[in-house]
């Protein structure tokens, strides 16, 4: 079996935690892993407190820095392939199969895309991140003046960003204005997850019916913020939410039996327009949509939503 090379996890302590030990410490902030199994690297040397081998009962002080030194490990297994479908000097567009993460995190490291871009191109960097499920268009800048230029319109809703959706149940409207905030919730399992809220971030979705079928509606979703996992959450916050999401409700909150994972709903990040960075010409990339979000696919051959029971 093959292993990554390891990862160093670098971080400012936070405010709220002045005062905890390092076993406190990591695990209350980061319970993906027991304490029994915190105190277990911290006897193996893994963890550095301001650059010295950390035992695990030092109390943290404000500007401490600690590092987890996480050694090698086998990844899942993922799709480790992509499309291209836009390259010049200053831009790359690639299309990201569902299954692959766009970056490094949970447990993935060398099978994101990132990685395999830059095997290709050294200075990759992916303008926007798409969920782990979520398949489609990523636009990438190669210099770092595009990079600049591109995050600044990102930020300043100058990107235009539409996608293409499957959601349990039948639409009963043909559009839809879903402008409920987004914010971080409370959450028995997970500790914290992004779900609708009233103290949350403004958003804006507008989706729009494409067709409806026995059990299901195809959207079109165009969305003017980006908050993490926007559609999902905006969806389910009018009564559909996507088909086989394994996290999300109708309503917008999250389930609270659910666990860490990003797999199983219809979503596809379907075409981006913008002003190029440097040239000015105005771009309409599009990433081909999967058979199953096409208009007039066959149900039967997608497999039952996840939260079909619940």
């Amino acid at each position: 079996m093959t292993l990554n090379s390891g990862y160093s996890y670098r971080e400012r302590v936070r405010p709220q935690a002045v005062g905890l030990s390092v076993l406190d410490y990591y695990a209350r902030f980061y319970s993906h892993s027991d304490r029994t199994t915190w105190a277990a690297r911290l006897a193996a040397g893994e963890v550095e407190l301001n650059g010295v081998q950390a035992v695990g009962d030092e109390s943290l002080c404000p500007g401490d820095r600690l590092t987890w030194h996480r050694p090698p490990w086998a990844e899942e297994a993922v799709p480790l392939h992509f499309g291209l479908l836009y390259q010049d000097a200053h831009l790359l567009a690639v299309h990201k199969p569902s299954g692959l993460p766009t970056l490094p995190a949970g447990g993935f490291l060398d099978h994101t895309l990132l990685a395999l871009l830059r095997e290709r191109w050294p200075t990759a960097t992916p303008l926007h991140r798409l969920g782990r499920g979520t398949s489609g268009l990523v636009l990438c800048s190669l210099t770092r003046a595009a990079g600049s230029r591109l995050t600044a319109d990102w930020r300043g809703g100058r990107i235009a960003k539409r996608y293409r959706a499957l959601s349990t149940g039948v639409a009963a409207q043909d559009e839809y204005d879903i402008t409920a905030p987004i914010g971080l919730t409370e959450h028995p399992r997970l500790g914290q997850i992004y779900a609708a809220t009233p103290q949350g971030k403004p958003s804006r979705s507008r989706a729009r019916v494409l067709e409806r079928r026995p059990e299901s509606t195809l959207l079109s979703v165009d969305i003017e913020t980006g908050r993490p996992h926007q559609i999902r959450i905006h969806l389910a916050s009018v009564g559909l939410p996507l088909w086989g999401d394994p996290l999300y409700l109708a309503g917008g909150r999250a389930r609270p039996d659910a666990l860490p994972g990003d797999l199983g709903y219809w979503l596809h990040a379907e075409r981006l327009e913008f002003q190029h960075p440097l040239t000015g010409e105005r771009l309409s990339l599009c990433a081909p949509v999967p058979p199953e979000l096409q208009l007039g696919f066959c149900l039967s051959s997608v497999p039952a939503p996840a939260n079909s029971s619940g």
